[in-house]
């Protein structure tokens, strides 16, 4: 578990970084708000420690960009703030945790996991491979969305859920298209090239004399 450690004091800096490492988390310090959105724009975290009263950006500034652009990134504020103008503030901006300073290192590890283990639970894990998604007409590859039109993402459906079978272009238009494509049974040609060049592998095989099928085997296949 890596975790971003924004605090500007050396000596409490220290003293919690260690504790944090005799954990096993990898820590990544950063002395004020400027180098914390740095390292955020370039790292990914699991967690992100963040007192409030720091310079150049302020804590709250960096868990306000965390939250829009990083939102599943768990955030604890630390702080010597102890009004609840600046608690509740935080907690608009949906931080998970809120601690005081000063504070014992060892009820921050603690809050620390609990957090980290509620995230983990509650966050979906990232399906491998090519996953179709038919209620929202979604292709993904290992959790990346790709690029499809509704026409390929339905050849696509039709081609996978039948991966044993070599289907005819007729066939294909049939399912696609329904009997409103009046056109030539060549578009699926073109449909393939595209879903080709947007795969990232070989999941479509031409079967000669048939039509096409699909596979599994993206890596070792040839490309046809």
């Amino acid at each position: 578990m890596r975790i971003l450690f924004l605090e500007d004091e050396p000596t409490i800096r220290e003293v919690l970084t260690e504790y944090m490492k005799m954990q096993g988390y990898e820590v990544i310090c950063a002395g004020d708000g400027e180098a914390a959105l740095s390292l955020l724009k370039n790292r990914r975290f699991d967690m992100a420690v963040l007192d409030i009263m720091v310079p150049k950006i302020s804590g709250l500034e960096v868990l306000s960009y965390i939250k829009e652009r990083l939102p599943e990134l768990a955030v604890i504020m630390l702080t010597a703030l102890d009004d609840e103008k600046t608690q509740i503030q935080a907690f608009n901006l949906y931080a998970d945790d809120y601690v005081i300073k000063p504070v014992s290192p060892v009820i921050l590890l603690k809050r620390m996991e609990t957090i980290l283990r509620r995230v983990k639970k509650t966050t979906p894990q990232t399906q491998k491979g090519l996953v179709l998604h038919e209620d929202s007409w979604q292709a993904f590859y290992d959790g990346a969305a790709l690029p499809l039109t509704l026409s390929e993402f339905l050849l696509l459906q039709v081609l996978k859920k039948e991966p044993h079978r070599a289907f005819t272009r007729e066939t294909l238009i049939l399912r696609i298209f329904n009997e409103d494509y009046m056109g030539n049974d060549r578009i699926i040609d073109a449909h393939v090239k595209n879903l080709r060049k947007k795969l990232p592998g070989n999941f479509i095989k031409t079967v000669i004399g048939v039509g096409y099928q699909y596979q599994e085997d993206d890596s070792k296949a040839p490309g046809v």
